[in-house]
């Protein structure tokens, strides 16, 4: 019987065949990629069921390396003869197009030989497949806080949204140079909005989540308190002016400061003139804090994968270590292209070590050392006065240049404490200059999170009220 989410041995063998039909066409190399997912949702509004969701998903990918020529196509019709059919057909068609003498399968001794059964990263949670719908609509229904008690005095919960979900993704792809390798994992997630209004009619909005490749991992009953909590914390806001203060980020939105970094390490973007890292490989360009590590390999956390979308083994490796550039993410493409080494696609599960220059945590790119997480709590206190980043609003960076220009919602703190909240203000800069004033680094990253980024803290950041 197949099992709902898992990809069969006879869906295995049908795209193994593809290979096969493809070469028979004359193609020269062929990739195929099998993908077979579930995913079952319970909205509740206000306390109440709202909507049940469940879907499932297969399709094949077919990448066709022809006659110096090169394509992908898709489907999701996995019956022999119409997938031989639509296969002879991708050939076909790949002949049309401009011949690219650049694209090519990565080299064998490349690619990963040990994701035989998807399951080697313990991503996989058996509980998935025992789960029944009332057990699912009771994790909902205990995030709920919509009529309880204890609702803080002179404000209205108007409204709250609770969501639960789990889903199991599989994928096994094979090229005709003999890889063969498959990924599977689970996912469990819990999140919640809450949107309150105080006495004089404004309405404030919070949010929060959290997941886990394992039921047991997950934080059930936590969602809503928190969602409801991150909304007071929004009230009565005040305009604050511009100028420049040192800036605490927390760890639940540090990663759109890191994004830009990873996206100007990408060949591509390099090859293509759009990446303001261009020539930095080998070189220190920020501040001695800044170390990022790839740890693809991690048994049993978020992101982790054996091997990426060409077959390419990844490894654990640095991509910033203090402050000096040290890997481009190159597919094969790339590589023959640039006439450069190829190394993995992109990132997988980047961690960003913690760092500070006081006394305390000087050197810790091990960690802190004394059981104590270091977060924004601590870097508030130790940076004394600023404004403390708990969200951003909109914004972009430039890849050609790094200057950025982010909206922000936070608060200003003085003397180590939270004064009140701000809104409606924008932070401006350059990101190596930003990263370069890199003073700490946390080690609270949440668990759930596939990029391992915690709360940091920099000094001299522009802003405008």
């Amino acid at each position: 019987m197949d099992t709902p989410g898992i990809i069969t041995e006879k869906e295995t063998r049908l795209a193994l065949t593809c290979i096969d039909t493809a070469l028979g066409c004359g193609a020269g190399q062929v990739r195929v990629v099998l993908n077979k997912s579930t995913l079952d949702s319970y909205n509740l509004l206000n306390g109440e069921l709202e909507k049940v969701t469940r879907s499932a998903d297969r399709s094949i990918m077919l990448y066709i390396f022809a006659d110096g020529r090169y394509g992908t196509f898709s489907t999701n019709m996995l019956d022999e003869v119409s997938l031989a059919e639509f296969t002879e057909q991708a050939v076909e068609s790949v002949r049309m197009l401009s011949e690219d003498p650049f694209r090519k399968l990565p080299e064998p001794e490349r690619t990963e030989k040990g994701a035989v059964t998807g399951r080697e990263l313990g991503l996989y949670d058996e509980t998935y497949g025992k789960l029944t719908a009332e057990e699912r609509l009771g994790i909902a229904e205990k995030e709920c806080i919509f009529g309880n008690t204890g609702i803080r005095d002179g404000v209205r919960l108007v409204s709250e949204e609770c969501e639960y979900s789990d889903s199991v993704d599989d994928c096994f792809t094979a090229d005709s140079s003999g890889f063969r390798g498959r990924h599977t994992e689970t996912s469990f997630a819990l999140c919640s909005e809450i949107t309150v209004e105080t006495a004089d009619g404004k309405k404030y909005s919070g949010y929060w989540w959290d997941s886990s490749p394992f039921l047991a991992g997950l934080a059930t009953g936590k969602c809503s308190e928190k969602a409801y909590a991150n909304a007071c914390r929004q009230i009565n806001p005040v305009q604050t002016g511009s100028g420049r203060y040192n800036m605490v980020v927390d760890r639940t939105v540090s990663s759109r400061l890191v994004s830009p970094l990873f996206s100007a390490l990408n060949s591509s973007a390099i090859q293509q003139e759009s990446s303001f890292l261009a020539g930095s490989l080998g070189r220190k360009i920020f501040s001695d804090g800044l170390t990022v590590t790839d740890r693809a390999r991690s048994f049993g956390k978020p992101g982790a994968r054996l091997f990426d979308s060409e077959g390419v083994a990844t490894k654990d490796m640095d991509i910033i270590r203090c402050g000096e550039v040290r890997t481009y993410f190159t597919n094969t493409y790339m590589a023959l292209k640039m006439g450069i080494e190829p190394t993995v696609e992109g990132v997988s599960r980047p961690v960003l070590l913690p760092f500070g220059k006081d006394a305390r945590l000087k050197e810790c790119h091990g960690g802190c050392g004394d059981g104590a997480r270091f977060g924004a709590d601590e870097m508030i206190r130790l940076f004394g006065s600023g404004i403390y980043v708990t969200g951003f609003n909109g914004g972009n960076c430039n890849p050609v240049t790094g200057d950025f220009s982010y909206g922000i919602e936070g608060f200003v703190f003085e003397n180590g404490k939270i004064l009140h909240p701000v809104r409606e203000m924008v932070i401006t800069g350059n990101m190596v200059g930003l990263w370069g004033n890199l003073l700490y680094a946390g080690d609270d990253a949440r668990d759930c999170t596939r990029w391992q980024i915690p709360s940091v803290a920099f000094s001299g950041v522009d802003f405008s009220g």
